[in-house]
């Protein structure tokens, strides 16, 4: 009997659904008891971020695995979590932000160019009107400071986002091994041509960085954070991160190379993470050791997924297909990464 492909999406949203609600549960439940009635909305956010990533992917990605991840490294994704610090509300509007971009993703698809960029503008008024309404003279919110505005620097997060998780406000990031996927992701949406996610991506980052919207009192153009604007450029890179993965698992022998990328990647950066391992061991007193040990963690990580990276390399120039192998090979990395990374920062908010 077959199943229909809208009953195999209900199915996949409900499987989804019921594992993040599990994993927001597992990393939160721990301070349960100390929970003020706010606080509650930080495992419930969690989720809403995650699922409405994993919505907004099937746009773009066919398969199961891939949307999974895209929702996983959204929100429980370093950057969700790490709003925690500030507001509630802070990581309450991220979860909302996957789910703006729907009738632009959905909507716009049957409507044409012109309404999708018009749709696409959603998220970035909806952070507008937050920060005017939450900052205004009846709530007087403030969800992130506005003073704190992201720097360059706070990008090494994508290299090793467990060092910069008490080092640096904003934290954006995919954790180790979805870079990988990224990589391949990126690669994808070039050669494809679809530039739509791309421009969002660039735009959301370039309101973050760009130090002209804020005044020489250092007071943020319109009142808004500058750290919240990364979650738009985030969502972009979850769903390509699943893209990637999808195309990772069903990557035939012409996309090699492009998984030859991905592995030397990872390798690079398994090498450069163990040399500032090094480095920090060396520091006087031993002062630096705890960020080492990180450094090292993050080596390993990345060193086994080039690992599962080759194996597939491998795969693809013997013509070995093998879609179920591959999503199992690359799910078993990204779990343990993921799980380990999200409950390390968890546990320094908190």
């Amino acid at each position: 009997m077959t199943v229909s492909r809208r009953t195999q999406n209900l199915i996949g949203l409900i499987v989804a659904g019921v594992v993040y609600i599990v994993f927001a549960v597992h990393l939160y439940r721990p301070y349960f008891d100390g929970f003020t009635p706010g606080q509650w909305l930080l495992p419930a956010s969690v989720f809403v971020a995650a699922l409405g990533c994993f919505v907004l992917s099937r746009r773009w990605v066919v398969g199961f695995a891939g949307s999974f991840l895209a929702g996983l490294v959204y929100g429980f994704g370093p950057f969700v979590l790490s709003l925690a610090r500030f507001h509630e509300t802070a990581v309450l509007l991220a979860a909302g932000i996957p789910w703006l971009f729907m009738p632009a993703a959905y909507l716009g698809r049957k409507r044409g160019g012109a309404v999708a960029l018009l749709l696409s503008l959603l998220p970035f008024l909806a952070v507008v009107l937050f920060f005017r309404v939450s900052a205004g003279p009846d709530y007087r919110l403030f969800a992130a400071p506005i003073q704190a505005a992201p720097k360059p620097a706070d990008l090494f997060g994508f290299v090793a986002p467990l060092v910069m998780a008490t080092r640096t406000t904003a934290l954006p990031s995919l954790y180790h091994v979805p870079v990988a996927a990224l990589v391949f992701g990126l690669a994808m949406m070039f050669r494809s041509r679809r530039y739509g996610i791309l421009l969002i991506l660039v735009c959301g980052f370039a309101l973050a960085f760009c130090r002209s919207f804020l005044a020489p009192d250092q007071v943020a153009w319109l009142g808004i954070s500058p750290i919240l604007w990364l979650s738009i450029p985030l969502v972009c890179l979850s769903v390509l991160a699943g893209v990637g993965l999808q195309g990772l698992i069903e990557a035939s022998y012409s996309d090699g190379k492009w998984i030859l990328a991905g592995a030397t990647v990872l390798g690079v950066l398994a090498i450069t993470t163990l040399l500032l391992a090094a480095q920090y061991f060396q520091t006087a007193f031993s002062l630096g050791d705890g960020y080492a040990r990180l450094f090292v963690e993050a080596a390993k990580m990345y060193l086994i997924a080039a690992i599962a990276m080759a194996v597939i390399f491998t795969m693809t120039r013997q013509k070995l297909r093998l879609p179920r192998l591959r999503g199992l090979i690359l799910y078993a990395v990204i779990a343990i990464d993921v799980f380990l990374s999200a409950q390390y920062i968890v546990d320094k908010i908190h």
